[in-house]
């Protein structure tokens, strides 16, 4: 069994993603979210549900590498998809794999939940083998 090693959590309302939708658009969308994360929620019923529950899982792995989003970190370094279960996964990329790799993450699980006003997720992070 992997132990672990670190964990994030984080809460969001949801009617704040859809504010800065309306704001800013695909603008913030594309610097937000990775294609495959758009495509998943997609423009139908629960969109921002599912914004705000990868946005949360983003916010929730930065907690957990102990960052924040700084630096050279870009939002689409997180990236959030479904596994054929339908289970939410991470894919790390760019600066925040970098810093996963030099703390010795092997993997990240998550967990989602949601109602129609506030998403949470939690993060952690299993020792990599050495």
């Amino acid at each position: 069994m992997q132990q672990i090693i670190l964990n994030g959590i984080d809460l969001v309302d949801c009617p704040r993603i859809e504010e800065m939708i309306q704001r800013h658009g695909e603008k913030f969308l594309d610097r937000v979210f990775t294609p495959a994360e758009q495509a998943y929620a997609g423009n139908g019923k629960g969109r921002t549900e599912k914004l705000a529950g990868r946005f949360a899982c983003k916010e929730a792995v930065l907690k957990l590498i102990g960052t924040g989003w700084r630096g050279k970190i870009a939002w689409t370094d997180i990236e959030v998809v479904n596994d054929p279960l339908g289970k939410p996964v991470v894919n790390l990329s760019g600066e925040v794999e970098k810093i996963a790799n030099e703390k010795k993450i092997g993997q990240i699980s998550i967990s989602i939940s949601h109602t129609a006003n506030f998403v949470m997720a939690s993060a952690v992070a299993l020792a990599g083998t050495e």
